[in-house]
Parts: C-alpha cells; sequence; structure tokens
C-alpha cells in the first residue's frame, strides 16, 4: 500500500547530511591530486592518498556522497556483477581466483575500515541468500556451489525450497544459497562518516563544486570549476553512473542504468522475524533482478532494475515495486510504502569493473550495483598503485570493452530491457 510517498531517498532523509561536515569554504590553488566524485571510490582513494602525506582535493558538483553512494540498498555481497564462471572462461582460473578473492576481501575491507575509523553505520554481518526464480535456477546452484567450493574454496549453503521458511517468510521461491560473508549497513551513514574520517587525514572536501574542465598544462592539470581552479599534479575521476562528458574517451567505457527502491514505514517486530529471520541481504536469479533486505530500524527495502533507465517516474516506479513485494510478501498489503527513490549504476559493456587512464588521468567505475564493496575496494586500490604501495592490479590489467553504437547516450537501453525479459521469461 503506498501511503503519502516521499520521492526523497530514505537513508538521507533518515540522517542528513551533518551541519558539521568539515568542507572547505573556497578551493585550494594547488594540491597533489584532484578526485573528482565524492562517493565511496573517491572518498577511499583519497583516504589512502592522504595517509600517505598527499595533498588531496576531493571535487563534489553536488554534496558529499550525493550519488549511488548515499542511494544503494546497503548490501556488501560477495562476487562482482560479470559471473564468475564467464569471468574465468574470458581471462583464465588465475584471474578468475584473483578476482573472486579481491570481492570477498572488499567485504573486510569495508569492515576494517568502519572500525578504523570508527564510522557509525550500523554495519553488520548476517550473510545473504540468493533466491532461485525458478526451478531451473535451483537445479543450476547444485553444481556452481559444488564448484565454487572446489576451485575457489567458497561455501555456500543449498537451501531446498523446503526449508526457505528457516530463512525467508515466504514460499515463492525455488530454494536458494546462503553466504555467511555478507553484510549490510546504512549507506548515507556510511559515506557521511567516511567523508568526516579522511578529512581528519587532510583531505580537502569541496562541495557544490562542478568540475568543467580538465586541462594538461607541463606537468600539472589545470582543474577548472565553478568555485574557480585549481593546479594538481594527478586528475582522478571517481563518477561511476554519473560520468558525463568531462573526459570524452571516458563516457565510452560506462554507461548509466537506473535502479530503484521503495522502502516501508517500520514493520512490528513479529512481522519482521517473520519475514527475514536471519536479517539476511536478499536477491533473486532474474536477470531483472529484485534486492531486498529489513534496514537496520526494520523497515523493508525493496529494490530493482524497472526498465534499466535512469528517469522513471518515481510514483510509477513505487507501484511497480509495491506490486512485486507484495506478490512475494502478500502480508505487506496493509503496510504503508513512505520513500520511492532512484539512482544511477556504473556499468560497463563486459560488466567488469576497471582502474585505468586516459591522457594521465586516472579513472576506476563499472561496479554494476556492487559499489558499496567494491567501489571501496578499486577506490583504495588506485590509491595504493598511485602511491607506489602496489605495483599491480588486475583491474588494470584486463581490456576495457567500449562497443562503437556508444558514444554519448545509452539509447540501446530500452532495447537491452526487452532481451533481458525474454531471457528471464525463458530461462
Amino acid at each position: 500500500m503506498i501511503g503519502e510517498l516521499k520521492t526523497t531517498v530514505f537513508w538521507s532523509d533518515q540522517f542528513p547530511r551533518p551541519n558539521d561536515l568539515p568542507v572547505a569554504n573556497e578551493l585550494p590553488s594547488q594540491v597533489d591530486v584532484a578526485i573528482v566524485g565524492s562517493g565511496y571510490t573517491g572518498l577511499n582513494c583519497a583516504r589512502v592518498l592522504a595517509k600517505a602525506g598527499m595533498r588531496v582535493a576531493v571535487l563534489e558538483k553536488n554534496t558529499i556522497g550525493w550519488g549511488a553512494s548515499s542511494r544503494n540498498g546497503g548490501m556488501a555481497t560477495p562476487g562482482l556483477k560479470q559471473d564468475i564462471s564467464k569471468i574465468k572462461k574470458t581471462y583464465g582460473m588465475d584471474y578468475a581466483r584473483e578476482f573472486w578473492k579481491s570481492s570477498v576481501d572488499a567485504i573486510n575491507l569495508l569492515e576494517q575500515i568502519i572500525v578504523e575509523e570508527s564510522i557509525d553505520c550500523h554495519w553488520s554481518r548476517y550473510g545473504h541468500m540468493s533466491l532461485a526464480y525458478k526451478q531451473s535456477h535451483f537445479n543450476d546452484l547444485v553444481g556452481y556451489i559444488e564448484w565454487l567450493d572446489k576451485e575457489f574454496g567458497h561455501k555456500k549453503k543449498l537451501i531446498s525450497k523446503s526449508q526457505l521458511k528457516t530463512e525467508i517468510g515466504t514460499d515463492a521461491y525455488f530454494g536458494g544459497s546462503t553466504d555467511e560473508l555478507s553484510g549490510g549497513l546504512q549507506p548515507a551513514k556510511y559515506v557521511f562518516g567516511l567523508a568526516k574520517a579522511v578529512a581528519v587525514h587532510g583531505v580537502i572536501l569541496c562541495e557544490n563544486s562542478q568540475v568543467t574542465t580538465i586541462q594538461k598544462e607541463s606537468n600539472e592539470f589545470e582543474v577548472m570549476t565553478n568555485q574557480g581552479t585549481i593546479m594538481a599534479k594527478n586528475v582522478v575521476i571517481a563518477t561511476n553512473g554519473y560520468t558525463n562528458m568531462l573526459i570524452p574517451k571516458l563516457k565510452p567505457k560506462v554507461f548509466p542504468v537506473g535502479s530503484y527502491i521503495i522502502v516501508s514505514e517500520p514493520l512490528p517486530q513479529d512481522l519482521q522475524d517473520r519475514l527475514s529471520p536471519k536479517r539476511r541481504m536478499f536477491y533473486d536469479s532474474k536477470n531483472f533482478l529484485n534486492y531486498f533486505r529489513l534496514t537496520p530500524d526494520g523497515r523493508m527495502l525493496w529494490g530493482g532494475r524497472n526498465d534499466l533507465s535512469t528517469d522513471l517516474d518515481l510514483n510509477e516506479s513505487a507501484s511497480i515495486l509495491t506490486k512485486q513485494v507484495c506478490t512475494i510478501f502478500p502480508e505487506l498489503n496493509d503496510v504503508k510504502f513512505t520513500h520511492s527513490w532512484t539512482g544511477k549504476l556504473g556499468v560497463t559493456f563486459d560488466l567488469m569493473p576497471h582502474i585505468g587512464q586516459i591522457n594521465g588521468i586516472h579513472y576506476a567505475l563499472g561496479y554494476g550495483g556492487h559499489g558499496l564493496s567494491i567501489a571501496t575496494y578499486l577506490g583504495t586500490e588506485l590509491g595504493l598503485l598511485m602511491t607506489g604501495q602496489k605495483d599491480r592490479s588486475p583491474y588494470e590489467e584486463i581490456s576495457h570493452q567500449t562497443m562503437f553504437f556508444y558514444k554519448k547516450d545509452p539509447w540501446f537501453l530500452p532495447f537491452a530491457a526487452k532481451y533481458f525479459r525474454f531471457l528471464d521469461w525463458v530461462s
């Protein structure tokens, strides 16, 4: 049931941008590194650089963490957007093992940063469950779990349909698998806490500072913004799904996909316990997947891709998502959903995250919905590479696929949406 619906982000409504966030009143004139974007990638890169003694400025077009870093579902799960079996086929088993390990390490790194920086963001590791939307999907899980254990030493537990009620309060699925490594948090609290932490390390946070042009001048970059100009020895682009034409050669490497979320009013304790007895993170096996969880204060959060576009009407989105969640959980038909919002994922054509350089400008992007942990990891990784603390990363070694038909506008998304819906129908 949709009550008075707010089309604002629940997380930042619940925990607004702190008034004591230590942002700069004016731009510095000179820095070692200018980072464009103040989400998980940019802030974690800045953290490493500043701890290594560099003078760093983070330039944000809006306010700190305004993009997907404060809009996501707050779920950290192992794996990348690309299926690990396809990664193995494309890059070989050595790379596959390295990529899988990094996705596990990313969750541990996320926890390490939260603990080290004393970030209060309701971090908890209750694991996740991947739910089989069809019987065929469940059948595929059996061999996958065995293969993952054999080749990667990663253990998941198979849950049959008859065992579902021990994990989730519905019989709408055909079973699934559980993984105890996963965790969840309050995204706005994490990104604002991270921003405060990096400021303590000396990072200069610059809000409402839209970068308009970047030009190479001798051994430096001239970074022009609507607030003035900064000279920087190095530049990092950390804009992921919000990447624009600032660096024309970067835009074709990533395209935005809209992800949409609704959240309910707080649920009664007994209903919470029935729907999610172990407080797991959940997602299903469709291409047009749904992901969901209980928030730290006991609301049902339900997200999905809808039609891949980034501009679907949020009331229409709420209507679609409410119908979906009430189909899975009929008990929610009489529950009010209070918020509907959206954010942009950064997706690459090979469904892999990437670290790279264009004309000497560094970038990290392409998390495909795994940004909470993977953006934290790649931002950190890029910082370690730039300071010489690491000499390689698999994310910078793989080729970065582009398509001749995409330069600026992702006109192909409606066709891709129809294709993925067809796959879900025939699978």
